[in-house]
Order: C-alpha cells, then structure tokens, then sequence
C-alpha cells in the first residue's frame, strides 16, 4: 500500500535568494507584512514552519517611507535603557528625522516576526538602509516593485 507522505524540507535543502525593495514613499505597515513574509519563506511553496526557509531581504530608502494618518506625531516607539527612571520614547516622525531613520522599517518588521529563536534568526537577515545606497551589490538581489502592485502601497496625492 503506497502511502503519499509530506515531505519536511531541511534547511540545508533550502536555496536563498536576495530581494531589493525602494521604500521611498511606501506605507511602512504594508511594506513591514510583505518583508516578514519573505522573511519567513511564507512565499515559497515548501514552507515549513519550524525550518529557516525565508530568503534575505534589502530595504533601501528606508527614511522616506510613508506613516498614514496621525502616525508621525501620535505613535512612540520605546525602550528601557535598564535603569531606575529609564523608559525613553520617541514619536516616529522623530525617528524619521533623528540618526537613524531605518529603525521604523526595522521596528515594524521585527514586530511582525515570531518571538522565538527561529523568529530572531530569520531577523537577521533583513538589512534596511536610509539611502539610496547599499553594499549588497555582489548578491544580485531581485528588485521588487512594491509600490506598483497596489495602489494602497504608497502614498496618496
């Protein structure tokens, strides 16, 4: 009797590729949730939930990504630095404008990400940049056009 098993991919068996998105006028959320998702390897076909199987991801242009609504002002991101009295915020359009822009695409995708070892792991292999360039040229990473798969992924008017 031939019985037709699932096949349990090894991560050794995985083929990674790169991937470049321009994050220039994009919405953060919709770009965080395409990024986590290839992160994972939810786009390939032989995803296996516990087995490292995403691919690595570029972000460029990270410091002209787009907030809806009240975001820039209303929003905070923060953080404890571990001392008594510690708890630091920032709005995001502080973020945006402060040293590192990068850290809101950063911070929208790690939040996207499983909190566990695999999901640490898998973080790790997203590299976002505030311009335009990038030292990843080598890897010949796959341009994705975010912005013109739908209208809602940039910004309106």
């Amino acid at each position: 009797m031939l019985h037709n098993q699932t096949k349990s991919i090894r991560e050794q068996d995985v083929e990674k590729k790169w991937f470049l998105f321009d994050a220039k006028d994009v919405v953060v959320g919709r770009l965080a949730s395409e990024i986590a998702k290839i992160l994972r390897g939810k786009h390939k076909p032989i995803y296996t939930p516990h087995v490292d199987c995403g691919d690595f991801v570029i972000v460029i242009n990270a410091g002209q990504v787009h907030l809806t609504g009240n975001k820039l002002t209303q929003d905070f991101h923060r953080w404890h630095t571990g001392f008594p009295g510690g708890l630091k915020e920032r709005s995001m359009g502080q973020l945006l404008d402060g040293k590192h822009p990068e850290r809101v695409v950063e911070n929208a995708v790690q939040r996207m990400m499983p909190k566990t070892k695999l999901g640490s792991r898998q973080f790790t292999k997203l590299r976002v940049y505030a311009g335009a360039e990038h030292p990843h040229e080598a890897q010949q990473a796959t341009t994705i056009d975010f912005a013109a798969q739908n209208a809602k992924n940039t910004k309106r008017g």
